[in-house]
C-alpha cells in the first residue's frame, strides 16, 4: 500500500484542533477551497445551533439564524481579522441574530431542549412523560438562577463535550485548564438549586 499522501487526502488542517483548525480552514476557504468551508460548517454548526436555541428561538427560527450566520461569515471571509477567534465571532454573531429574530432580549430561562434531554429520567414510560415535564420545569427554573457565565459554560460544555474543552475555553476566553473545574462547580450549584426546587439531577 502506498504511503504517498495527496493534498486532497491530507489537507493543511489535518491533525489540527480548535483555533488552529479553524485558522487553517479559514485560510483555505479564503482561497476558494470548498472542502475547507464544509469542514468549518461541520465543525462549528452544532455550536451555532446551540447558541441560537439557547437564546430562546424555536427550531424553525433557529435554522434561519444558523443559515444567516454562516452566510454572513462566508460573505465576509476576508474581513475576519483573527481566524483563530472564529468560535467567539460565531457565538457573538449568533447571539445578535437571535435577538434580532425575536426583537427582544433572550428569555430568562434559556435552557435548551438539547440540554434538558441530557438529564436522565428515572420513571418508566408512559408515566415518565408527565413526571419529566415537571422535572424539566424545575430544572429550567434552577438553571435560570445560575449566573450568566455558568449558564453559558454549561450550554457549551454539554454541546461540545470534554474533547472540545479547548473550543469552549477560546469562546469564553477562559484558561483551558479551568473549564473542567468551573463546569463542576456550576453543576454542583445547579444540583443545589434543583434540590431546593424539589428535583434531582
Amino acid at each position: 500500500m502506498s504511503n504517498v499522501r495527496t493534498a486532497e487526502a491530507d489537507p493543511p488542517w489535518e491533525g489540527l484542533r480548535g483555533a488552529e483548525l479553524h485558522a487553517a480552514c479559514m485560510q483555505a476557504a479564503r482561497a476558494g477551497d470548498r472542502t475547507a468551508m464544509d469542514r468549518l460548517v461541520a465543525e462549528l454548526t452544532p455550536l451555532v445551533w446551540h447558541v441560537a436555541r439557547g437564546n430562546g428561538l424555536d427550531r424553525h427560527v433557529a435554522e434561519d439564524v444558523v443559515q444567516t450566520v454562516w452566510l454572513a461569515l462566508f460573505s465576509h471571509l476576508d474581513q475576519l481579522q483573527e481566524p483563530r477567534a472564529l468560535a467567539a465571532w460565531l457565538i457573538t454573531t449568533t447571539r445578535r441574530e437571535a435577538q434580532r429574530a425575536h426583537g427582544r432580549k433572550a428569555p430568562p430561562l434559556p435552557l435548551t431542549d438539547e440540554m434538558a434531554e441530557t438529564m436522565p429520567g428515572t420513571q418508566p414510560a408512559p408515566e415518565a412523560e408527565a413526571l419529566r415535564a415537571e422535572r424539566d420545569r424545575r430544572l429550567w427554573a434552577a438553571f435560570g438562577r445560575l449566573s450568566q457565565r455558568c449558564q453559558e459554560l454549561l450550554r457549551l460544555t454539554v454541546l461540545a463535550g470534554r474533547a472540545e474543552y479547548r473550543l469552549v475555553a477560546e469562546a469564553m476566553r477562559m484558561p483551558h485548564g479551568s473549564i473542567g473545574p468551573t463546569r463542576g462547580r456550576c453543576l454542583r450549584e445547579l444540583r443545589t438549586l434543583l434540590s431546593a426546587e424539589g428535583g434531582a439531577v
